[in-house]
């Protein structure tokens, strides 16, 4: 039988310790229990380079194979090409971008590594599952090295149409690598039409993928796979923890209603956009205050770029602002956190809150407002904000869809959630969990591989589970 390799940038290795599951491990959760599943990628290590291994574990039916990297590695791949150029140009932030030659030949190196690594372990009829913008070049790393094997990519994050991706210094080198795996896989519609955009307009296919290499099948497909979240275990979890002692503790200390937002710390969540809708709330809406508090939850990360503090002080200072000007000692209209929460904490404040602010500015699909849906009482729901540019607003129709960037728009639709009638609240609540219902996570990792191993020596491989109605626009 194939054996199924899952590459990512970081592996999530069970390690006994009580920690806060990944989003690719949420998302991978049914997978890694159907199959016999190798899981290769970064350690998390920075050593000096006489000092970087790769070890191998095993836990249950998973095998983690895991490489260090070195301090320059580290410094031109991950904290440079990575983080400081793929990461701002694929969320359109073309103003944030900071190009260097040398990042991105550390970016390439890293990927040549990550393959000769692979290179020992692969066998032929070996299936590789690659995830995210850190590996755009893995499978043409690999297809040098000989391997044939079916090689699919999904990109979680957006993809930019032909006019920003251009921008990328080089991308005629980067970009039409992805034509290197059997199917590259998107999270929305408008992300893998940009993709075809980008390669008829650069690349010369207006009607047709490249054709089959040797040992190949099939050209490259592009597909569409939204990812989803557990929709059943997330409601009971919520329900289960909207009685636990810290949800009871903090709902005695609201007076009025609670709002939330729930995100880590990264200037594509918006979240100083967020906080000045809020207070076009607050100035439009004097009988609102002292009865509505917004809860913000924002766990730092990358914390050692200059443009993370930067952000951290503006969002600091603008939660002070808001909380002066509004707020008197019985009551502060922002509670401003920077710490990280479980999943089953988290729930519990989701079931509380009566409306929650998703907004960032660009997100490829954004499963904090999918579990704040999962999470509410159908008997009282509250209302989810969503930005119109979170992949989760072409399934999410039913949320009050805003602009993140028009403070005063969000402030109207915050007005809006808050005065919602029951009625409404309890309609727009149904459709909006039907439509998670419809695209499960359960069965997110089967169907795309169903979809990459298709045609492959005249033969699908068989799903464990029957996958449901295909996405996929190949």
């Amino acid at each position: 039988m194939a054996r199924l390799f899952i590459v990512s940038n970081r592996v999530s290795v069970p390690t006994g310790a009580a920690r806060r599951a990944g989003g690719l491990e949420v998302a991978l959760k049914a997978t890694l229990n159907r199959r016999d599943v190798t899981w290769f990628g970064w350690s998390g290590g920075v050593k000096p380079k006489a000092e970087v291994e790769t070890k191998t574990l095993r836990s249950g039916n998973t095998t983690y194979i895991v490489t260090d990297l070195s301090e320059e590695d580290y410094q031109e791949y991950y904290s440079g090409f990575a983080n400081r150029v793929l990461w701002p140009i694929l969320h359109y932030r073309l103003d944030l971008a900071e190009f260097s030659r040398r990042d991105l030949s550390g970016y390439i190196r890293v990927n040549e590594q990550f393959a000769d690594e692979l290179s020992k372990v692969l066998k032929p009829d070996d299936i590789i599952w690659v995830h995210d913008y850190h590996y755009i070049p893995l499978a043409r790393a690999l297809r040098l090295r000989g391997h044939a094997n079916r090689i699919g990519f999904f990109l979680h994050i957006p993809m930019p149409p032909p006019d920003i991706l251009t921008a990328l210094s080089h991308h005629e080198k980067l970009i039409p690598a992805l034509a290197e795996y059997d199917l590259v896989g998107f999270q929305t519609h408008a992300d893998s039409a940009n993709f075809s955009r980008y390669l008829a307009a650069e690349c010369g296919f207006p009607n047709q993928w490249p054709a089959p290499r040797a040992g190949r099948t099939q050209g490259m497909r592009v597909g569409v796979f939204p990812v989803g979240i557990a929709t059943e275990e997330f409601r009971k979890r919520a329900a289960g923890a909207a009685d636990s002692d810290l949800v009871q503790r903090i709902r005695a200390t609201i007076p009025g209603v609670l709002m939330i937002g729930v995100d880590r710390l990264d200037y594509t969540k918006g979240i100083t956009h967020r906080l000045e809708g809020f207070e076009h709330f607050l100035r439009a809406h004097e009988e609102w205050r002292g009865h509505v508090t917004f809860l913000q939850i924002t766990p730092q990360s990358r914390d050692d770029l200059p443009e993370y503090i930067d952000m951290k002080h503006r969002i600091d200072g603008l939660a002070g602002e808001i909380n002066a000007r509004y707020g008197d000692v019985s009551w502060l209209p922002v509670r401003y956190i920077n710490r990280t929460y479980s999943r089953l904490a988290l729930a519990g404040f989701y079931r509380l809150a009566r409306a929650a602010l998703v907004t960032p500015l660009r997100d490829g699909m954004n499963l904090v407002a999918k579990e704040y849906v999962a999470a509410q009482d159908e008997e009282d729901p509250g209302v989810l904000i969503l930005s119109r540019f979170a992949g989760a607003a072409t399934e999410l129709k039913a949320a009050l869809l805003v602009n993140p960037y028009d403070a005063e728009s969000v402030g109207t639709a915050i007005a809006r959630a808050l005065a919602m009638p029951l009625a409404e609240r309890r309609s727009r609540h149904a459709e909006l969990f039907s439509a998670l219902k419809e695209n499960d996570i359960e069965n997110w990792g089967e169907r795309f591989i169903a979809e990459l191993v298709a045609g492959a020596d005249g033969a699908p491989v068989p799903s464990l589970s029957a996958p449901p109605k295909a996405l996929s626009t190949g």
